[in-house]
């Protein structure tokens, strides 16, 4: 088959969620199908990005986000009752651009990452295919209790919004995904069910348990820090988790490492708290951590640092929230917490005791090993692809 994939940011380097959920999907698809991807794009264009891509897809077409663009559409989509983000994605002049491609490319499917390019999809007479990865709406409303009270009426606006939307946009499309079962149960309209779900996995060829890197960190946190949730989640372990600990075990130190880190996130620095920023091979801060740790507090979707640190034999903590998505057996395969003193005292039992920290280590390994695999999930993929009438 020619797939025509169109994704809302380019899938290299993949140092955020949906980059990396794009990035092994277009991995995985290329063995059995000829990839074009369409990728719009909003800052500066990594050197190797393109080269990188080219060798899963066989056209790369890099379609950038004009700033001088951006008002209008937002304010197309604010008078058209369409959420802001569409707006931002949104060009009339790519959309042009699309439909040349199509034209010239002739595909046999369309395959969109996210409600964010839906848009470019409408209207199109070919087999269409749109992964939700989450449910934003219900992200959006995640936050409303976190933020400062004037700007509630426009996120309450935003969410309510996406969520028409999504809604909006399913009859558009023949086929539908979505990462994790909690999401799909949240999704706010009847069809949910007919929603397929394809989890994200692990490049286990990549994240391999490391035995001989020194030990310089109790515990760790990852991701894309400039992320609500993650910045959220970070300010909640420093702030609340970390002072219990401390008055059993003083010298107990945390590295925050990933992308962008949110000047909230940079403030946390001190003695025993470390944050890196973007490091090019985040195994480095996996392979120099005791345990990684995720109390993550809203947010939707499964979390891929959770899969990366288990890979890697870390024992992991985390929250329940995280963990309907995750399903890993409590107590057994991982740790879950639901407020300060509960990670506390997990945190200190995993320091204190080896063999518990090895035995939670271990069986999350092998959980991970079964159940998240990135070959076996985009074949559920290509299978939906592939049988469209």
């Amino acid at each position: 088959m020619k797939l025509l994939v169109i994704l809302s940011r380019v899938p290299y380097p993949v140092e955020k969620g949906d980059k990396l959920r794009a990035y092994h999907q277009l991995r995985c698809l290329s063995a059995r199908h000829e990839i074009h991807l369409i990728t719009l794009n909003d800052e500066p264009l990594d050197p190797d990005a393109e080269y990188e891509l080219k060798k899963f897809c066989k056209s790369v077409h890099v379609m950038k986000l004009r700033p001088w663009g951006m008002i209008c559409n937002l304010l197309w989509a604010f008078f058209t009752g369409r959420p802001l983000q569409i707006g931002y994605f949104h060009r009339f002049y790519i959309k042009k651009e699309i439909r040349s491609l199509i034209a010239a490319i002739q595909p046999d499917h369309l395959y969109c990452q996210l409600a964010r390019t839906a848009e470019y999809a409408i209207g199109i007479d070919i087999p269409k295919t749109i992964d939700y990865q989450d449910v934003f709406s219900i992200g959006l409303n995640r936050r409303l209790p976190e933020l400062p009270f004037w700007k509630r009426p426009f996120f309450e606006m935003e969410a309510h919004r996406m969520a028409a939307y999504e809604e909006a946009v399913f009859n558009h499309f023949n086929h539908h995904t979505i990462i994790a079962y909690p999401d799909r149960n949240l999704l706010p309209f009847n069809g949910r069910d007919k929603v397929l779900i394809v989890p994200n996995g692990v490049d286990f060829s990549y994240f391999v348990p490391d035995n001989e890197t020194e030990k310089r960190y109790d515990l760790v946190f990852t991701g894309n820090m400039s992320y609500p949730p993650n910045i959220m989640a970070v300010e909640f372990l420093v702030r609340k988790i970390l002072p219990v600990v401390w008055e059993s075990r003083p010298s107990t130190n945390l590295l925050i490492a990933g992308t962008t880190p949110h000047f909230k996130v940079r403030s946390l620095s001190e003695s025993r708290i470390l944050v890196t920023g973007w490091l090019k091979d985040m195994r480095t801060a996996y392979s120099a951590s005791r345990i990684f740790i995720a109390p993550m507090l809203i947010g939707t979707g499964l979390q891929n640092k959770l899969l990366e640190a288990m890979a890697m034999n870390l024992p992991c903590i985390t929250s329940k929230l995280a963990n309907e998505a995750l399903v890993a057996n409590p107590g057994e395969e991982v740790l879950v917490a639901e407020n300060p003193t509960d990670y506390a005292r997990h945190i200190l039992t995993l320091l204190n005791d080896p063999g518990k920290a090895r035995q939670i280590s271990e069986n999350g390994f092998r959980f991970v090993k079964s159940h998240y695999d990135w070959e076996a999930a985009t074949a559920l993929l290509a299978g939906l692809l592939e049988n469209t009438n």
